[in-house]
């Protein structure tokens, strides 16, 4: 058995700030599952993490002999796993381009590996999805809600849906976990599947295409127009219009508003007639704002829309244009498009600006929010997000 380590590349890490600010690489959510937890069902054992120094207490390493390194921001293939399961001590597995994908060897490791430590040195050439890039997430999400469908159902039944009215196209391709309630729905899995977690609730009036993913306690409001491409994370609440988006988990869209070719992260709040835009009206690609760089960069994408980091709230009918970066931690509203670039621990917006949110009230909000769900906001999360609070004020100094 492996000591199996996902660890982040730096480059990628950076590429897909501000999601990682709060996260290693393979916490990202993608498909129905995050990337660990489809590491976790492969090899049936649990990870460690290679990550930032700060997130390692929340998310741990040990270093040991003999250990696989995995590429955090590698989605799992069967040939994938077979190339791995095929690699030699201190043997190496690289794309083409010289990403490095594994690395087995008997040292332990203090940093991420790189392919200089490797003695052999193998190219994978198959497909792979990678996550190097925040459109990545929901433009990878058809196929990951794919594989992770197979992953999830193979050799097993799916709980019958009873609700007699309820319309169901291509059942066949329609799978419900237990506890789950559906009421006066339409589900039409001719495009896709529609995975249905545990103890989810779809209510009366949506109507939800697949390929659709809502996992483990979420909820969608009635009337719900869920398009496909769409995963709504564990515990999440939605309503209005969704499409090709990717919520993380524990977040809340319950109104009204479109949301298209979006990213929103965990423990974050989208006020009643929220709305953003995913496509720009002369139909050039998306600038996006690149952490790396700290200028807007384009995609090579005609549609890309909100990417919003955790614990971050939106007033009542705040309104994103094409291409927003949202940061952790911030608390958005006022008339009129936001910036597309709002830095983390940011308060305001519109045409009054922005202020900086006070620490230790934005610290009090997130525990209030976590609090009112049931649940604990650790003094392990709190040091992350002090730092990540560091991190952001230190950069903007620099940048002054």
């Amino acid at each position: 058995m492996y000591n199996l380590i996902l660890f982040d590349d730096s480059t990628i890490r950076t590429a897909l700030l501000p999601f990682t600010f709060t996260r290693p690489v393979s916490e990202i959510r993608v498909g129905i599952c995050t990337i660990t937890e489809k590491w976790t069902r492969q090899f049936n054992t649990v990870p460690a993490f290679l990550t930032q120094p700060y997130l390692q207490i929340k998310y741990p390493y040990q270093p040991k002999p003999s250990g696989l390194f995995v590429n955090g921001a590698i989605c799992p293939t069967k040939s994938l796993i077979i190339a791995l399961n095929s690699l030699p001590l201190e043997g190496a597995l690289v794309t083409p381009d010289g990403l490095l994908l594994a690395l087995y060897t008997e040292k332990p490791l203090e940093s991420a590996p790189s392919a200089d430590d490797a003695q052999t040195i193998t190219v994978f050439e198959e497909p792979l999805t990678v996550i190097r890039s925040l459109p990545d997430i929901f433009a990878s999400n058809s196929e990951q809600i794919r594989a992770d469908f197979e992953l999830l159902t193979a050799g097993r039944t799916s709980q019958p849906i009873t609700d007699p009215h309820t319309r169901c196209y291509a059942p066949e391709n329609i799978f419900v976990e237990e506890g789950a309630q559906i009421r006066a729905a339409v589900l039409n899995a001719e495009g896709g599947p529609i995975y249905i977690g545990k103890n989810a609730l779809i209510q009366e009036g949506t109507v939800m295409l697949g390929p659709f993913a809502l996992c483990d306690h979420a909820t969608i409001n009635w009337g719900g127009k869920m398009r496909s491409n769409t995963t709504i994370g564990p515990y999440t609440k939605v309503g209005g219009e969704i499409s090709n988006s990717v919520f993380f988990g524990y977040s809340n869209k319950g109104h009204d508003g479109f949301l298209g070719n979006s990213v929103i992260g965990e423990w974050c709040n989208l006020g009643a007639n929220t709305n953003n835009s995913n496509l720009k009206n002369d139909y050039t690609n998306v600038k996006l704002y690149s952490y790396a760089t700290g200028q807007f960069e384009n995609i090579d994408r005609l549609f890309c829309g909100l990417m919003m980091g955790d614990y971050t709230k939106a007033g009542i009918s705040t309104m994103f244009n094409t291409g927003t970066v949202v940061g952790v931690n911030v608390n958005v509203f006022g008339a009129g498009f936001q910036p597309k670039h709002i830095p983390s621990f940011s308060w305001g917006g519109g045409a009054e600006g922005l202020t900086d949110y006070r620490l230790e009230k934005a610290v009090e909000v997130v525990r209030e929010t976590i609090t009112q769900r049931g649940m604990v906001f650790t003094d392990v999360d709190e040091a992350i997000l002090r730092e990540v609070h560091r991190m952001e004020k230190e950069n903007r100094n620099n940048k002054s």
